[in-house]
């Protein structure tokens, strides 16, 4: 299987090229944040490299969550295009999932934190079970406050992966010795992983109809709900 992978959920940008589970090309971009005008020169390159044409693919795999709004949508959006205009496959990935997978020790707990603001985070846990991350506390945006309670709970060493700036030192103390941190790069996304995760999956069955994972309300239907509290905003904002 001819495989395009991309993630634009956050900060970084990643994309491989792959057949199976060889990797024929891959590049990960971490200093910027325009991935509006990077990520087709980034996938042009790769194919490139990979000696294919995007009539080869049979796949495309994207991130579809949690993450930047923005950097969501257009991910998503470049994948529905190239799937609907190629007649491939769409399989969407957890934004979380695809770092919970940089982790090989089995069946070791990983959690993943995305820096949600104002405390909050978007977190999952996960058991690396069979080189795949299978979910034990799903995605979910939350407070911070009201994570450490479940993750202290779970009562075995954690790897805690993301963005642990401003909560390394809360983690620490309430999960004492069942802390585990890695290295920093073991925080970044990786398309490679992505792609492989995104091998296993089914794929949607309406391309047209898929969305990103925001997990929270965007901000328009949260001033749009504000103002309206009596009435429905589920239909209020076209996510893609």
């Amino acid at each position: 299987m001819k495989i395009l992978a991309l993630d634009t959920s956050n900060q970084t940008l990643s994309v491989a090229v792959m057949l199976d589970d060889q990797v024929l090309a891959t590049t990960t971009v971490t200093t910027t944040k325009k991935h509006a005008t990077q990520l087709l020169p980034i996938i042009q390159s790769a194919m490139s490299a990979a000696k294919l044409k995007p009539a080869d693919l049979d796949r495309v795999i994207v991130a579809d969550g949690p993450g930047s709004y923005t950097g969501l949508r257009i991910g998503v959006t470049t994948a529905k295009t190239l799937a609907d205009t190629l007649a491939i496959e769409l399989v969407g990935v957890s934004s979380l999932a695809t770092i919970a997978a940089n982790i090989i020790n089995e069946p070791q707990l990983v959690a993943v934190l995305f820096d949600g603001r104002n405390d909050n985070v978007f977190a999952g846990v996960y058991r690396i079970e069979n080189g795949v991350p299978v979910s034990v506390i799903k995605d979910q945006h939350i407070a911070f406050e009201k994570l450490l309670p479940q993750l202290k709970a779970l009562s075995e060493p954690i790897v805690v992966l993301g963005d642990l700036d401003s909560f390394t030192e809360r983690l620490k103390t309430a999960l004492e010795a069942n802390f585990i941190e890695y290295p920093i790069e073991l925080s970044l996304p990786s398309a490679v992983q992505l792609g492989r995760l995104g091998q296993r999956e089914t794929p949607v069955s309406d391309v047209n109809s898929f969305v990103p994972r925001y997990l929270r309300l965007t901000k328009a239907e949260a001033d749009w709900q504000k103002q309206h509290p009596e009435e429905d905003s589920s239909d209020y904002v076209e996510k893609v």
